[in-house]
């Protein structure tokens, strides 16, 4: 016989799920927009998922005048930890949908996270909006149409940083993390240079803290080769590829290259004055009056200029409360994704166009010179110049 305690806690476990699920759902009904922000809050991408979070909250304030209301309903941030782990990601994900009753979803950090997650949006048919993970993988191969993104992809980095290295004479090898987020950043470099050479491609661990070896198989590669030399890194996350400047690369004429990063990793940029590249966002080189407004409310509230990540939190916001105005608070899917197809909105980088296509957000990328300012701790980017959505041929990679 079951045991009569026992029988009714299970009840009681059925009843409190089931009350909770009705909770959510009379919530929802009675007037609540509900944003599942799924993100690495733990991990080694915790400093860029701090950022978007930040600039998610600071841009939702923004584009409601402070109100954080949209059409009479409140929108209300459930927050959820991705850990940098796939499997968790794809979980808190699920849970965001089925038990939070989650109308969107934005996140990830990272790109094998974002990868996990796609399918979970397909199948419970709610869009997710990748911000800030850059696989290209995302928006291509593994895309689906509930998936929207804010976040630049690998494409436009690479198309962007070819636009400041790509000339004849110039030979060029790269330095990538073993993941999605480099492997597909090299692909996608490798196919936006038309005139220079590349010699040589070097993958290491994510975690890698001593660079010497892949190092040294760079410059062997390098050191013989006639004209410009140029070692290309892409990096997210912890450890210091710019160490290896240390093993003398200027006795073979080998100089380093790099897109934009966060300001505590472009400390290390001061030892390459005159370094070129091109970068997703630097609060000094967008001019427009959102990224002043950001720039102002973040010094107001940390007293410190704004991040690379802050900038992309916001433009999500910027782009849910612009799709979610023009639905009148309505969060159908299917009206959600007909008004955001093809949808231009305001952003700290300008007028960001979702791409019909592929649902790839078109932006500006900003061509650098490192310069050394005495006042910041950090080698400042100088704008060479704004390399416009329409100066880009970003590849559509979905095949839809």
């Amino acid at each position: 016989m079951t045991n009569p305690t026992r029988r009714l806690a299970v009840i009681a476990l059925a009843c409190a799920a089931s009350l909770a699920a009705s909770v959510a759902t009379a919530q929802a009904s009675k007037g609540e927009i509900r944003i599942a922000h799924v993100y690495d809050k733990t991990g080694p991408l915790e400093a860029y998922a701090k950022q978007t979070h930040t600039g998610l909250m600071m841009g939702l304030s923004y584009a409601t005048q402070g109100t954080m209301m949209v059409n009479g309903k409140k929108l209300v941030v459930i927050e959820k930890d991705s850990q940098f782990k796939p499997d968790v990601g794809k979980a808190q994900l699920a849970a965001a949908y089925a038990d939070d009753k989650a109308d969107i979803a934005i996140g990830p950090t990272g790109s094998g996270v974002a990868l996990a997650m796609l399918p979970v949006a397909e199948e419970y048919k709610k869009i997710l909006l990748v911000e800030p993970a850059v696989a290209d993988s995302i928006t291509g191969d593994k895309w689906n149409k509930y998936i929207f993104r804010t976040g630049r992809n690998s494409s436009q980095d690479a198309i962007s940083n070819a636009v400041a290295l790509d000339k004849a004479g110039t030979t060029i090898a790269t330095l990538a993390q073993d993941y999605a987020f480099g492997r597909d950043g090299v692909k996608a470099f490798k196919d936006a240079i038309k005139n220079a050479k590349l010699v040589h491609e070097e993958y290491l661990p994510t975690n890698t803290t001593d660079f010497t070896a892949g190092a040294q198989r760079l410059i062997d590669k390098l050191k013989d080769q006639p004209g410009r030399k140029v070692i290309f890194i892409i990096w997210a996350g912890a450890g210091n590829p710019f160490k290896i400047a240390d093993l003398d690369l200027k006795r073979y004429n080998i100089e380093i290259a790099t897109g934009g990063n966060i300001l505590p990793a472009m400390t290390a940029y001061k030892q390459f004055p005159g370094m070129e590249g091109a970068s997703y966002y630097y609060f000094g080189l967008p001019k427009n009056p959102v990224n002043d407004a950001m720039v102002a409310e973040h010094y107001k509230q940390f007293k410190a200029p704004p991040d690379f990540f802050t900038a992309g939190g916001f433009s999500a916001a910027m782009a849910v409360v612009t799709a979610l105005k023009k639905t009148g608070g309505d969060t159908n899917t299917n009206k959600l994704i007909q008004t955001m197809e093809g949808m231009s909105f305001d952003t700290p980088k300008g007028t960001m166009t979702f791409r019909k296509e592929d649902h790839q957000a078109m932006q500006s990328m900003y061509h650098f010179k490192i310069k050394v300012d005495p006042a910041f701790a950090w080698g400042v980017p100088e704008l060479v110049r704004e390399i416009k959505p329409e100066d880009m041929d970003v590849p559509i990679r979905n095949k839809r």
